[in-house]
């Protein structure tokens, strides 16, 4: 199998689909002769030209909403917004429009519209560039939130996004976008809802979100070299989240740490421990662990923003004082 990397995951998925499908199309900005900051996006424009990839002013409440009102009226219109951070600008035609259409019309109209965007510090952009705001989103019934965790994950996600009736939020890590991994050439879908076991273990259990999976896997890594055996669970959509794969994950290790790099408090740690709490108690042999970035705004210092998200490091010790039954303190 062929290995590429996470942004031509993107790009081919993109491609694929609408060649597939005349009614998908793509706005945002710079997405045509730039190609986004990121080159994400180059060469669709030639292939498809400027009728299906569509420049837009620097107005994202604007090119947001000419979106929803597209998706309603019967086209799938994939939304590029250039920073994870912009989300502040398109809340309200992102969660009081396109999340709530559906059930404000009896179920006679749907928003099958996709917003791609990015989330993700270490990259040096400072506090209104580097946030991950996937939580925010996650909270409006509505909504569905797909975070990939590596360009295998990236394509089949992002897929399955275009082609869902319901609008989708789905974030890559900017981080990861030249990581490489492998990737089938003939088409394949990843369902929604769908938890991925990217190691097996016995000792504890690991969920994590986006890159993050990476520095789990890192950190199992370390553990290894101890003797612990820890297994780790990639949800890869945390709307809908698979519990079940997460909870038998749990009654088998009876410990649980769950890493994100969202701000810890009222975030993704927060409700998937919750819902390990409620639903695998009897099985936990001790507290529920979440590992989040820091509550503050991201520095663009790199010595201070390395410290503001988990490690493989911070995470093999914290697993290590987990299974050797001691207090841990992982705020």
């Amino acid at each position: 199998m062929r290995e590429i990397t996470l942004s031509k995951a993107v790009n081919e998925a993109i491609a694929e689909e609408m060649r597939r499908d005349e009614t998908v199309f793509l706005l945002g900005e710079d997405v045509a002769e730039a190609g986004t900051p990121f080159k994400i996006l180059s060469g669709l424009v030639e292939e498809f030209g400027t009728e299906r990839i569509i420049d837009t002013p620097i107005a994202e409440p604007g090119f947001m909403g000419i979106a929803v009102g597209a998706a309603m009226t019967g086209t799938r219109p994939i939304v590029d917004l250039m920073f994870g951070d912009f989300l502040f600008l398109v809340m309200d035609q992102l969660c009081n429009q396109a999340a709530k259409t559906h059930y404000m019309s009896g179920g006679k109209l749907n928003v099958p519209l996709v917003l791609r965007t990015n989330l993700g510090a270490t990259r040096r952009s400072a506090a209104q560039h580097s946030q991950s705001l996937h939580a925010l989103v996650a909270h409006i019934p509505g909504l569905k939130v797909a975070l990939p965790s590596s360009a295998y994950e990236a394509k089949g996600l992002l897929k399955s996004a275009i082609r869902d009736n319901n609008p989708v939020v789905i974030f890559e890590d900017k981080l990861m976008y030249q990581d490489k991994a492998e990737v089938p050439e003939e088409e394949y879908l990843i369902p929604f809802g769908v938890a991925n076991i990217k190691r097996p273990g016995t000792d504890i259990t690991l969920v994590a979100t986006s890159s993050m999976v990476q520095v789990a896997e890192k950190a199992a890594g370390i553990l290894n070299s101890d003797g612990i055996s820890a297994e780790i669970i990639d949800p890869r959509t945390i709307v809908p989240l698979d519990e079940e794969t997460i909870l038998n994950s749990v009654r088998k290790t009876s410990r649980a740490m769950v890493i994100d790099e969202g701000h810890q408090s009222y975030g993704v740690t927060a409700e998937i421990a919750s819902r390990i709490n409620e639903r695998a108690f009897y099985h936990l042999d001790a507290p529920v662990i979440r590992m989040g970035a820091m509550d503050v705004p991201v520095p663009f210092s790199p010595a201070l923003e390395d410290l503001t998200v988990p490690t493989p490091e911070g995470v093999a010790h914290n697993a290590r004082k987990l299974v050797r039954g001691e207090l841990v303190h992982a705020a």
